[in-house]
């Protein structure tokens, strides 16, 4: 398959990478960062689309996924699938879909679950919007880039999967981080507490498999100086989309508004940007 990849960044790169070694024609295109090995560099993100079969896009926000949609979508061979593996607003991947259907082409919103890590491995989850035969052309690049793929529904549908998603994340780790802090305060050690609650019913992703706290658990960003394996601006990001979504469906999410609070604190006045989303730990 002929594919385009737009954003060669931290994920972009890696994912990109995984295509060209599965065999495919991958042909790419960064403002800024350079084409990783077996990947072809365009002069332009419309020159990378002409003639692709499917034109993947990982970008930083929605106004920029609306603008380099604004010049690959005219660029596209009719019946080619435009996926975007952004995690953006809803509002911007509904957009962005009713205009490739509008020039005759497939549409999906494809956001991502797995971090960089993920991106490098091949175990990414991607959760998918749109039509039953574009998620079809689609599904044996999922397959390379990722260990699972889940048809979420219409356009939007993936992003707002991703949105809910990392909202119980951000939640889930503060709540996490407090438990450990709390714990430190009794006097009761940290792996000892791990052993009781990663098999009792304080069960979560974020203690079992990310674990906040240095040296307990299996290994993770708080073992390597919370080098950012998800850093804490991008969950700052997800969370600030979730209190959009969430006051523009009329949805009461009060814990998703605080832990936004609490991580725009530690971002832009305790010292976490650029490092994991787990380094809340005190």
């Amino acid at each position: 398959m002929k594919i385009a990849f737009i954003g060669l960044g931290n994920m972009g790169a890696p994912m990109a990478a995984n295509l060209a070694r599965a065999g495919h024609e991958v042909l790419g295109f960064d403002t800024a960062a350079p084409a990783p090995e077996g990947v072809s560099a365009a002069a332009s993100a419309a020159k990378a689309a002409q003639g692709a079969d499917v034109v993947i896009t990982m970008l930083p926000n929605g106004q920029i996924l609306r603008a380099v949609a604004g010049q690959v979508i005219p660029a596209m061979r009719p019946g080619a699938v435009f996926c975007d593996c952004s995690t953006v607003d809803v509002d911007s991947a509904r957009a962005v879909a009713d205009q490739a259907r509008q020039a005759g082409l497939g549409a999906l919103d494809a956001p991502v679950s797995g971090g960089i890590g993920g991106a490098q491995a091949g175990t990414l989850t991607f959760m998918v919007g749109g039509p039953d035969q574009d998620f079809a052309t689609a599904l044996p690049l999922f397959e390379i880039m990722g260990q699972k793929a889940v048809h979420c529904g219409a356009a939007g549908a993936g992003q707002a999967a991703k949105i809910c998603n990392n909202m119980i994340l951000g939640v889930t780790m503060i709540a996490t981080c407090e438990a450990f802090a709390l714990a430190d305060k009794l006097g009761l050690d940290r792996q000892k507490m791990f052993d009781v609650v990663s098999t009792s019913s304080g069960y979560s992703w974020s203690m079992n498999a990310y674990c906040p706290a240095p040296g307990v658990g299996p290994k993770s960003p708080a073992d390597n100086d919370y080098k950012p394996g998800f850093a804490a601006e991008l969950m700052l990001k997800d969370l600030n989309l979730s209190q959009e979504a969430a006051a523009s469906a009329g949805a009461q999410t009060p814990m998703g508004a605080l832990a936004r609070q609490l991580y725009d604190r530690f971002v832009e006045e305790e010292g976490g940007k650029g490092r994991d989303f787990s380094a809340m730990l005190p």
